[in-house]
């Protein structure tokens, strides 16, 4: 059919079949052949021959990718966007310019909290596509240093949304905003850029690299308040916590705490450019379940509880795992698995993120062969086997 766009004729060729069945034949992502079908995104060669084959369409679908395809009216209309923005750059950044900007990272940093990864990144990536625009034209050195203070951090939402996803790409926008900070000379841009990334590191297991940023962090700070020492003295306090460093691990609590109290009230709120008593509080319980102290580790678990709002799912939910954890620590398997279970069943599923996952496995990991074969645990494991689907594709 001579008129049918790519997605039209896949969508045809699907039939019966659930966009589930085709996306495992053609092993991608559910949400991709959504996507292709709708025609939001454009597949490449291998993509079209998997599906080509996984269909039986012989060729077909490839006939269909390689037609000459006119601009759909959206494609235009983004088209002529970028052309505007193009021209507005090209004149100059006002104030007023550079300080929406600001508001723009200002609110990606607050939806962290609650806006379901995959969502957020097709959002970031979008308006960090706009800025590179802007960024390609001249601008005198204040404005340059200006914006990219804002590249440096949409390069981290980036980053940070990209590790809750478990995709090693976030590695690659690390580098990207570590050098945008250091390009703008501005060290609370650097100290936060090095205690995100510290973050990664723990996430990916490497403790003493994450102690390394850490402390990195809080040097370039130079005792300035602000919250990328915030940030990263509880991460450190976690990383020697990990390695049963106990009174390191204390001793990075205490400097937490200092650093919570110094900052600005402004700053001292739920948002990824903030930090808050809620996350002290999930950070220490953390650290206090590292050490396998339960009851410290409780105490802090549920003030982070009270402090938190339900729409921040991420770090709520984490925090039940680690109670959950608390619980093996103790002994008790079964109510371990079942307080996990019922963290998981209670998550949205656009919030079942590879992190919350991974920390979930950790928890089935470390339980004993013997009690492998309780309900509980069993249950728990049904849970963690059901299928997430992801906006990313692999």
């Amino acid at each position: 059919m001579d008129s049918e766009t790519f997605g039209q004729t896949l969508r045809r060729l699907r039939g019966d079949l659930s966009i589930r069945d085709v996306a495992n034949r053609a092993k991608c992502g559910k949400s991709y052949v959504s996507a292709l079908e709708h025609d939001r995104r454009t597949p490449s060669p291998a993509v079209i021959i998997a599906l080509d084959e996984a269909l039986g369409a012989r060729g077909e679908l490839i006939a269909a990718a390689c037609k000459p395809s006119r601009p759909s009216v959206l494609e235009r209309a983004e088209e002529l966007r970028r052309g505007m923005t193009d021209v507005l750059a090209s004149g100059g950044m006002s104030d007023a310019g550079i300080e929406d900007w600001e508001r723009v990272v200002a609110r990606y940093g607050r939806a962290t909290r609650y806006r379901p990864e995959a969502d957020l990144l097709a959002d970031l990536l979008s308006d960090f596509s706009d800025l590179l625009q802007v960024l390609e034209h001249r601008h005198p050195a204040a404005v340059r240093r200006k914006l990219s203070v804002v590249a440096a951090h949409l390069s981290g939402l980036v980053a940070l949304t990209l590790l809750k996803l478990g995709d090693d790409r976030s590695r690659d926008w690390w580098r990207t905003g570590r050098a945008a900070a250091a390009a703008a000379e501005d060290r609370a841009a650097q100290s936060w850029m090095y205690a995100q990334e510290s973050y990664a590191l723990y996430y990916d297991g490497d403790m003493i690299g994450a102690i390394e940023l850490a402390q990195r962090a809080q040097s370039v700070a130079e005792g300035e308040p602000y919250v990328g020492a915030a940030l990263a003295a509880p991460l450190e306090a976690r990383a020697h916590a990990a390695l049963r460093r106990g009174d390191a691990a204390d001793h990075a609590l205490r400097r937490a705490e200092e650093a919570l109290e110094r900052l600005d009230p402004e700053l001292a709120t739920a948002s990824a450019f903030g930090y808050s008593e809620s996350q002290l509080r999930f950070h220490a319980g953390n650290t206090w379940t590292h050490l396998r102290q339960s009851g410290r580790a409780w105490q802090e678990q549920q003030r982070a509880l009270e402090l938190y709002s339900e729409e921040e799912h991420t770090d709520r939910t984490l925090i039940h795992l680690d109670w959950a954890l608390c619980l093996a620590h103790d002994g008790d398997t079964a109510a371990a698995a079942a307080h996990a279970t019922t963290a998981l069943v209670a998550l949205p599923h656009e919030h079942r993120s590879h992190l919350i996952i991974e920390r979930a496995r950790h928890l089935t990991n470390s339980v004993p062969a013997s009690r492998l074969k309780l309900s509980e645990v069993r249950a728990l494991k049904e849970v963690l086997a059901l299928p997430a689907d992801r906006d990313v594709e692999d």
